[in-house]
């Protein structure tokens, strides 16, 4: 019998997504990408095949995953297997240049960033690009907001590039990148599920750069002044500007990515910039359900399941 089969490394990720499958009595498998063995002359069983694969699986001590991602992602193509998020989505969530290069073909802007390889590159390329303003390093491929560093000057960039706190990207590419002041500590992260979006959640980011939605991440409510109430970390919002929505589906077609959370900033005089496309997206169980969206097909997860079981339903059956 066909199956959903869900490509991962991460388990303390699934349950929400596993209990969506149970509750509509989904067939369903997981693959755990970290080790394993793949016949390449036998065919892969027949089902559709959801990559879940993440940037930051290195940081779970499994380096090699994405890499062995794309072997599997490869094998079932070339057998016409159904996959979704395949070798196109993997390759954007693996590479924030890569993402940045897609969506300027889309007309979707990007916050100012500058690509450097080599430590000993990071502070000479800041004083050069960005004299006089602060500066935002980040990875290449990083995940979760992990790695990103506000620096209000390049000289405290050269103390925190020359000191033993510094991370060593595992791609060994780094990002400097402008600053964007926003008018309000948010930032606006939009889902997107079957291509289609699903809905928005702003983010406080008073606390810093550790965006994960999900549970597992174990993230507070927001700080705030002392006699104010705490704000939500997480908050559902109505929509986005239709515009944009449009410029990002057409994003998402063209990069063949059908599962996103894409997120993006404005800053004082209005610029809207796209600085992650997150092709292993996850939900903030609390704020689906304060917005009434829990366990229902509104939820990120249900979204998922219920696409995920319509292209399960259009398969041919086997003989």
């Amino acid at each position: 019998m066909s199956r959903i089969y869900v490509l991962h490394e991460n388990p303390a990720w699934l349950p929400p997504l596993a209990a969506a499958f149970d509750q509509r009595r989904l067939p369903w498998t997981e693959w755990f990408l970290h080790h394993g063995t793949f016949d390449l002359a036998a065919p892969p069983p027949e089902g559709v095949f959801y990559n879940r694969m993440s940037a930051s699986s290195h940081t779970r001590e499994h380096r090699y995953s994405a890499e062995l991602t794309a072997a599997v992602l490869a094998w079932l193509t070339s057998h016409g297997r159904r996959v979704v998020n395949g070798a196109g989505a993997l390759d954007l969530e693996i590479s924030k240049v890569r993402q940045y290069a897609a969506l300027a073909l889309h007309d979707v802007a990007t916050p100012r960033t500058v690509l450097v390889a080599g430590r000993e590159q990071i502070v000479s390329a800041a004083r050069q690009h960005f004299p006089d303003a602060p500066i935002i390093l980040k990875p290449n491929r990083g995940g979760k907001g992990l790695g990103v560093r506000l620096f209000l000057a390049a000289d405290s960039l050269a103390t925190y590039v020359d000191s033993d706190d510094y991370e060593h990207p595992v791609d060994g590419l780094q990002l400097l990148q402008e600053y964007v002041r926003a008018p309000r500590p948010v930032i606006t992260r939009a889902e997107f599920v079957g291509g289609h979006f699903l809905y928005a959640v702003e983010v406080d980011t008073t606390e810093g750069f550790e965006l994960c939605p999900a549970d597992a991440c174990a993230i507070g409510d927001a700080v705030c002044p002392v006699g104010e109430s705490p704000r939500q970390k997480f908050e559902i919002v109505d929509g986005i500007d239709a515009a944009l929505r449009l410029r990002l589906e057409r994003f998402l077609a063209n990069a063949g990515i059908e599962v996103a959370g894409i997120e993006f900033i404005s800053d004082e005089s209005g610029r809207t910039l796209v600085y992650d496309v997150n092709t292993n997206t996850n939900y903030n169980a609390d704020a689906e359900e304060r917005a009434g969206r829990a366990d229902t097909s509104r939820s990120g997860p249900g979204a998922i399941a219920a696409f995920l079981g319509a292209e399960l339903a259009r398969l041919p059956i086997a003989a």
